[in-house]
């Protein structure tokens, strides 16, 4: 019974040595050098190890003991980089930014939008809608240039809820129709971060990355 606890006792400790020079690489070394010097003191004198051996072997040690440092060292700067894009991410909560999505802004019963041209049209529609797809009104822009545009519709004669309201884009070059891009404003709410990307909490309850942000208003 002695002999099975002193057994169970070493079988933890050396467990717990192996778990410690994983996650520590002083530990490491210093195991390694304490099995160096054992081997030393037990090799064969009429076949002793070389220089060759042992250079190659501390080499080793000092190999992955580096990467290991490397390891804690990128994963400290990970999380440091992380604290500083959530700082930097809430100096935008409070601002308004346009990302991909139809839904429709309204304040002081003006509604907001935008969209993205791959090229220039002759003429665009804006059609406001419910969230059930009901047209509420045609906004006419006339001929517009290839890229990012902003839109106002007034919405002081709209008696409905403003809070689920669409738009949705048509554009067309003489006959032929464009592809184009709806953009919402939205307000940033909140800042956070997420597998090292920084996200944003937005008014319309959407959450993005910040790389999907198109422009800030």
């Amino acid at each position: 019974m002695i002999l099975s606890a002193t057994n169970a006792v070493t079988t933890t400790t050396d467990a717990s040595t192996k778990a410690n020079a994983a996650s520590d690489p002083s530990a490491a070394q210093d195991r390694f050098l304490k099995l160096l010097v054992a081997q030393l003191n037990n090799q064969d004198p009429m076949n002793p190890l070389d220089n060759a051996q042992m250079t190659s072997q501390i080499a080793q040690i000092n190999t992955v003991t580096g990467i290991q440092q490397l390891n804690q060292t990128m994963q400290s700067m990970a999380s440091q980089f992380n604290s500083l894009q959530v700082m930097q991410g809430t100096a935008l909560v409070g601002r308004s930014v346009l990302t991909e999505g139809s839904s429709m802004a309204v304040a002081d019963k003006t509604g907001k939008g935008g969209f993205e041209l791959g090229s220039a049209a002759t003429d665009v529609k804006i059609e406001v809608t419910t969230a059930g797809g009901q047209v509420v009104d045609t906004i006419d822009l006339g001929a517009k240039a290839a890229g990012r545009h902003a839109f106002d519709w007034d919405a002081s004669k709209y008696t409905g809820s403003t809070d689920a309201l669409q738009f949705r884009v048509t554009a067309v070059n003489g006959s032929t129709k464009l592809d184009s891009t709806p953009l919402s404003l939205s307000k940033v709410t909140a800042a956070g971060a997420e597998d090292g990307q920084l996200v944003l909490s937005l008014s319309n309850g959407k959450t993005i990355n910040y790389s999907q942000i198109k422009a800030l208003v």
